[in-house]
């Protein structure tokens, strides 16, 4: 958990420098980035909110995710966490935002969408950028993982979109 309150501070004071306010928007982690997150004091001045959509009908009523990219792609999909990105701004007063949608197990896997496969996005006006990992592990650790890639994730794209 360490890493993660580490990785969380230096998300929360990134986005204080920028003036920018976080939502996420989170499926098989269930609320694990928010958590991390809110172990920060002070983390109310750049954290919005958390929406924890674990099924595809919340995924549609809290952050209109299209319903013909969850039937064409899948909940597990990085048009998926592209879309929750964008909905969780959409649909908060953030102004960037992270998701993640995967596999944690044991069950669930698919051929193409094994166990331990998560999807991430990260939004921020038009910028998206998507990415996908395959984790090892029980269901815990891909869990664990999936937190500390979203984060690092943030802070990458902040670097990358603040450089241009």
């Amino acid at each position: 958990m360490q890493n993660l309150i580490e990785l969380a501070t230096e998300v929360g004071q990134r986005l204080k420098e920028l003036g920018l306010m976080l939502a996420t928007a989170e499926s098989c982690t269930g609320g694990g980035v928010a958590q991390a997150i809110t172990e920060i004091a002070g983390s109310s001045d750049w954290f919005e909110c958390g929406f924890v959509t674990y099924s595809n009908e919340a995924k549609i009523a809290m952050l209109k995710v299209p319903e013909e990219v969850l039937a064409r792609h899948g909940a597990v999909s990085n048009e998926t966490a592209q879309a929750m990105a964008q909905g969780a701004i959409a649909n908060s007063r953030a102004t960037i935002a992270l998701s993640t949608t995967g596999i944690a197990g044991p069950g669930g896997g698919v051929p193409g969408k094994p166990v331990g496969m998560v999807c991430f996005g990260w939004a921020w006006g038009d910028e998206v950028h998507v990415d996908h990992m395959l984790f090892s592990g029980d269901r815990h650790a891909v869990r664990e993982q999936s937190v500390e890639h979203a984060l690092q994730g943030l802070l990458n794209f902040l670097a990358t979109n603040t450089a241009k």
